[in-house]
C-alpha cells in the first residue's frame, strides 16, 4: 500500500552545521534522485534555515528514506522518520507555525507553498502529496485567520520595530536608521522590510555588510564615521551593535537634536548597550532599551502559546477531515477503475450489436442514440450500489474489502493504494 513517509532534520535536533551538512546539490536535483528510485512514486522537499524534509509516497517509504539518509551520510540521531498519518500531523503543525522556532511567525507559510511549487514544477508530485500540501496551507491560512497566534512581536528585532509603529502611529513615510548589520540588526531589517518607509539608512563598520543589508532593504548605507550627519534626518534610531562602547553618545544627540529641531526615537537593543542613559534626560528624546523590548517579546510569546492551543484542536479537526479525504480517494480509484472497466465493454457489446443490426436492418443515429441511453443506462444502474458500498468501505477502513473487490474484477494498480 502506497503511503507517505517523512523524514525531518530540523532545529529541534540538529544544529545548522548538521542542517547545511545534511543538504546536497539543488532541489531540483534531489528530487531527480528520489524520484529515480524504482519504489518512489511521488517526492517533495523542504528547506530553510531551520529544517530539512523529505517526503516520499512509496510502498516501502521508511526503507527508502533510510537508504536515503545513509546516501547523503546524515546520522540517524537528528532524523525524525514519520509513518503516513504522523507525517499529516507535522505538516498541518508545519503551516500553522507550531513547528517553528518562534510559535506562530508566518514565512514558513510562505516558504513550504514556493517550495511545493519547485516539486510540481519538477513533476514529482501527484494526487497523494497534493492532497497533502494543499491542505496544509490551506489550514495554516485558517490557523492565522481563526486565532491569534501570529500576533505580536517575539524577537527583539521586530518588538523594537512594533514599539516604533505604536509610538508614531505607523511608519508609513517615516526615515528610519538600523546601526548594526549584524545578527540583531538584521532582525530588525526583516521586520522593517514590508513597510512604507520612506528612507532606510545602514550604518555598520563594515561598509560592505551595510551595503548588502541596504541593498535587501532598498536602503541606504551610510559609512559609520558619517552616520552623525544622518541622525537629524531620521524620525527613529535603532542601534543594534555589539560595540563594547557608546555608540550614541548625550554630546552626539545634543548635536542632532538642535540641528533636526523635532522630536526623535531611539531605540537601543545592542549588547552592550550602544546608547548612554543620559541621552534620555534630553528634552524631545525618547529613548528605549533592550530590557523594556524583552518584557515585551516574552509577553506576546506567552500570548502565542496560549493561542497554539486553540490552533492545536483545529488541527485535530482538519486532520480527521484530511484522512476522510484520503480514504474517499482510496474508493474513488477502485470506483473509476471499475466504471473503466465497465464502460470498455459497453462499448464493445454496443458496437457488436449495432452491427449486427445493421446487417439486418438500416441503422440511423437515432437507433445508435437509444442503444448508446440504454447501455449507460443499465451500467450506471448496476453500479449504483457498488458505488454506495465501496465508499462505506473506504469510510470504516475496511481495506480488504476494497482490495477484494479490485481482485475481483481484476483492477490491476489501484489494489490499496491510496
Amino acid at each position: 500500500m502506497s503511503e507517505i513517509s517523512s523524514m525531518l532534520i530540523t532545529h529541534t535536533k540538529a544544529s545548522i552545521v548538521e542542517m547545511e551538512n545534511a543538504w546536497h546539490g539543488g532541489i531540483d536535483n534531489l528530487l531527480m534522485h528520489l524520484k529515480a528510485h524504482q519504489l518512489v512514486e511521488e517526492c517533495a522537499v523542504l528547506k530553510t534555515c531551520n529544517r530539512v524534509e523529505v517526503y516520499v509516497v512509496s510502498p516501502k517509504g521508511s526503507k527508502v528514506l533510510l537508504e536515503f539518509a545513509k546516501h547523503m551520510k546524515v546520522s540517524s540521531r537528528i532524523i525524525d522518520f514519520l509513518d503516513h498519518d504522523e507525517s499529516l500531523r507535522h505538516l498541518l503543525r508545519l503551516t500553522s507555525g507550531l513547528e517553528s522556532m518562534i510559535v506562530g511567525e508566518d514565512q514558513i507559510l510562505g516558504q513550504v507553498k514556493e517550495l511545493y511549487g519547485l516539486a510540481k514544477k519538477a513533476g514529482t508530485v501527484g494526487k497523494t502529496l497534493d492532497t497533502a500540501f494543499n491542505k496544509s496551507i490551506q489550514v495554516g491560512k485558517r490557523i492565522r485567520n481563526e486565532t491569534g497566534i501570529n500576533k505580536g512581536s517575539v524577537s527583539i528585532g521586530s518588538a523594537a520595530v512594533e514599539l516604533a509603529e505604536n509610538e508614531l502611529e505607523g511608519l508609513d513615510g517615516k526615515t528610519v536608521m538600523v546601526i548594526g548589520a549584524g545578527e540583531m540588526g538584521t532582525l530588525v531589517a526583516k521586520a522593517l522590510a514590508n513597510k512604507e518607509i520612506k528612507v532606510i539608512y545602514v550604518a555598520n563598520r563594515t561598509f560592505d555588510k551595510a551595503e548588502a543589508l541596504a541593498c535587501e532593504l532598498n536602503g541606504k548605507a551610510v559609512r559609520y564615521e558619517l552616520m552623525e550627519n544622518y541622525i537629524p534626518l531620521s524620525d527613529v534610531v535603532i542601534s543594534a551593535t555589539s560595540a563594547p562602547h557608546f555608540v550614541l553618545t548625550h554630546e552626539i544627540i545634543s548635536r542632532a537634536k538642535e540641528k533636526r529641531g523635532k522630536d526623535l526615537m531611539l531605540i537601543d537593543i545592542g549588547n552592550p548597550r550602544n546608547i548612554e542613559n543620559c541621552v534620555g534626560e534630553i528634552q524631545g528624546i525618547s529613548l528605549h532599551n533592550i530590557d523594556g523590548l524583552r518584557s515585551i517579546s516574552e509577553a506576546n510569546l506567552a500570548k502565542r502559546r496560549e493561542e497554539a492551543k486553540k490552533a492545536e484542536v483545529l488541527i485535530e479537526e482538519e486532520l480527521t477531515l484530511l484522512k476522510k479525504q484520503y480514504k474517499r480517494q482510496q474508493a474513488d480509484t477502485i470506483i473509476s477503475a471499475l466504471y473503466s472497466r465497465v464502460e470498455t465493454i459497453r462499448c464493445k457489446e454496443c458496437e457488436e450489436a449495432i452491427n449486427k443490426l445493421m446487417a439486418r436492418h438500416t441503422m440511423g443515429d437515432v437507433e445508435r442514440e437509444v442503444l448508446d441511453d440504454m447501455t449507460h443506462s443499465f451500467a450506471n444502474q448496476i453500479l449504483a450500489e457498488p458505488t454506495k458500498i465501496l465508499r462505506n468501505a473506504a469510510e470504516h477502513d475496511d481495506e480488504r474489502f476494497l482490495d477484494a473487490v479490485a481482485e475481483l474484477f481484476k483492477l490491476n494498480g489501484v489494489k490499496g493504494k491510496k
